[in-house]
């Protein structure tokens, strides 16, 4: 699910465009969060659904094909809209607490 797990950068046509897969089968809230952080960075977004017997699901996507989420995140290439950077943790909506030392997770128990 997850391309900050993999490394792979697969290109691959969406809505008839030529694409860089950002994250496949996510779910509805997940697409969202990505394409509005990806829109917030300048990127131009698309995202594909897709409806099987486990639900609705989706492929985003973008049209910037040299772009690689790991790179992006490690590279800290991409902000959110309070302009901070986005660590790994914040990508994979670990938590909405930013902290520049991406290899500190802190998670933000549930009240």
């Amino acid at each position: 699910m997850s391309s900050i797990l993999k490394g792979k950068h697969i290109i691959a046509e969406v809505n008839g465009e030529r694409c860089t897969i950002v994250e496949t089968g996510v779910n509805k809230a997940r697409m969202q969060f990505l394409k509005d952080l990806l829109e917030f960075n300048h990127y131009k977004v698309y995202t594909e659904p897709k409806t099987d017997d486990k639900g609705e699901s989706f492929t985003v996507a973008v049209t910037d094909l040299l772009f690689n989420p790991v790179i992006a995140i490690y590279e800290s290439k991409l902000r959110t809209k309070e302009g901070k950077v986005v660590t790994p943790a914040y990508w994979k909506q670990e938590t909405t607490l930013i902290d520049s030392r991406y290899w500190v997770v802190r998670r933000r128990l549930k009240e």
